[in-house]
């Protein structure tokens, strides 16, 4: 009888892979600071946010977040009193990346309450890289305007100046601010980041590779990463959703940039945002988005209901 062939080892994993309920089960000491209102408030245009998935995901979430951070801190207040320097510790800077549609800016205002309910974080400011995509006419004149969310479509080096004067120490810095209403920059509008304990960065791209060598890409400028991910044709579906519920909300003021579309039918416009979600959307997923999933700290996977239904957190 030949010899038993061993069994070839799992691979090994850069991940802790967590279900939904051994997660969930984290928060059972918890309490949750956050009213049924104030969720309402923080949910986003066709996202399900719920109190129990406040509870359940995001809540646990929020305190290990705080808890890298204090680590974070400290291992700062060390090394300076190693070095015989007074201590220059700078915020903790968090990126939350993902697909257009999959709830990422709903995630990162939540965090930017949830963890400034924890004693050790009780300063957290929230930019988004929408700030600094170049403005239209820029994008116009440099004829990218169709690829608006494109990594070429932004001001690489405006970001990555604003994060290193954040993890710089600068006492005060500056974002522009941008309006979804608009759907460009407002020139005389900015955000102001005056060193708080933590800073959120959220967008598409904020996981991008440097495309150089000699050049630092914007994610090592971060102390941890989430990236929410879900099936293509999930996202697709909430895509549609939303854009059927912009039209008859946003889309209807007058000042609204894609006001345009506001007097088409339901059919029309679902096959104008499938335009838009095949040829530019998807796309930019598929490219630029996705392939960056492996560079977070942490993963976030949602299943069809948009709740969470497993977490990956990368293994010290």
């Amino acid at each position: 009888m030949p010899p038993a062939v061993p069994a070839e080892p799992l691979p090994l994993s850069l991940y802790r892979d967590i279900g939904r309920e051994e997660w969930a089960r984290l928060a059972a000491d918890m309490t949750q600071p956050l009213s049924e209102s104030e969720v309402v408030q923080l949910r986003g245009l066709g996202d399900r946010l719920d109190i129990d998935e406040v509870r359940q995901v995001y809540l646990p979430l929020s305190r290990l977040l705080s808890l890298y951070a204090t680590a974070t801190k400290r291992l700062g207040a060390q090394t300076s009193g190693f070095l015989r320097e007074d201590d220059t510790t700078t915020p903790f800077v968090v990126g939350v990346a993902g697909s257009v549609a999959v709830g990422k800016s709903t995630i990162a205002r939540l965090l930017r309450e949830l963890m400034s309910r924890w004693p050790d974080t009780p300063r957290v400011e929230l930019v988004t890289t929408d700030g600094f995509l170049y403005p239209n006419a820029e994008l116009e004149r440099r004829g990218i305007m169709a690829r608006k969310g494109f990594p070429e479509s932004y001001d690489r080096r405006s970001l990555l100046r604003f994060l290193t004067d954040v993890k710089g120490g600068v006492a005060e810095v500056r974002a522009p601010f941008y309006s979804h209403m608009r759907y460009d920059i407002v020139a005389d509008a900015s955000v102001t980041v005056r060193r708080p304990d933590v800073v959120i960065v959220e967008g598409l791209n904020v996981l991008q590779p440097a495309s150089s060598p000699s050049e630092v890409a914007i994610s090592e400028l971060f102390d941890f990463s989430i990236y929410v991910d879900a099936d293509e044709k999930h996202i697709r579906s909430w895509f549609l959703d939303r854009f059927l519920a912009l039209k008859q909300g946003a889309f209807a003021n007058p000042s609204s940039y894609f006001n345009v579309f506001s007097g088409l039918t339901d059919d029309e416009a679902a096959a104008q945002a499938l335009t838009f979600w095949e040829d530019i959307n998807l796309p930019n997923l598929v490219e630029n988005v996705l392939p960056t999933k492996h560079r977070a700290t942490l993963i976030l996977e949602k299943g069809a209901t948009h709740t969470v239904d497993r977490v990956l957190l990368r293994k010290l």
